[in-house]
């Protein structure tokens, strides 16, 4: 399997069979990425929340690709909303098993609203994804605040790889991303969500070099990891 990071919040997932997913697919503006948006191909889009840096391209990807949209219930109906029937409503608490593995949403403290037609459309809760494939464990915690919880992660999941935000301002910053590292007990953690913007700028090699030795790793937009 290829785990994959692609700037901003972006990750993307190849399993041993085949199957392509993309998580938060931020492409366009997003200058980071390493992707080319039309020559991306996947299976499956998993959304954790509606903000614009999240939502990204999903219904352009989605029409163009066939993929199925995995989202809280209000991002679905906004997808179908925009011509997408394909997609798969879950909710934070909830798993299901794929055919490429099983999927857990879990809670993420955050915020979730996107401006369409100039209007703020309320998007439902924020969350985060844990995948269980191929016997690895991923937990993509969406954009997110510190809190306690967070450990309960470790009483359900050996994860392997966590990514999580570092940007500060809109989510958790460096100190409180290394507290949610310490408490979840991932093999490796991998921060997300930093340098996109001037707020959210960050030294993520400060952030590795917080943990004990071995339990982080900065990957570079188009740099994969490999299970």
């Amino acid at each position: 399997m290829k785990i994959g990071y692609h700037g901003h919040s972006v990750i993307s997932i190849e399993t041993n069979d085949g199957k392509r997913l993309i998580v938060d697919p931020f492409i366009t503006g997003n200058d980071l990425t390493d992707l080319v948006l039309d020559d991306v191909e996947v299976d499956y889009i998993f959304i954790t929340h509606g903000h614009a840096d999240h939502i990204g391209d999903m219904v352009y990807l989605a029409k163009k690709t066939k993929a199925q949209v995995v989202a809280i219930p209000e991002v679905c109906h906004f997808a179908t909303s925009q011509g997408i029937e394909n997609v798969h409503h879950m909710n934070i608490g909830g798993s299901f098993n794929f055919p490429f593995g099983r999927v857990t949403m879990v809670f993420a403290q955050h915020s979730s609203g996107y401006e369409f037609n100039g209007e703020m459309i309320y998007m439902g809760e924020p969350a985060g994804f844990v995948f269980e494939i191929d016997g690895t464990m991923i937990y993509h915690a969406g954009d997110t605040a510190f809190y306690s919880d967070l450990s309960l992660l470790a009483d359900d999941f050996q994860i392997d790889v966590a990514f999580l935000p570092i940007g500060g301002n809109f989510t958790m910053g460096i100190k409180d991303a290394v507290k949610a590292a310490k408490i979840i007990n991932a093999n490796v953690n991998i921060p997300i969500h930093y340098n996109t913007f001037p707020v959210i700028e960050q030294d993520p090699k400060y952030f590795v070099n917080s943990l004990p030795k071995g339990k982080g790793k900065v990957l570079q937009p188009g740099e994969f990891i490999e299970y």
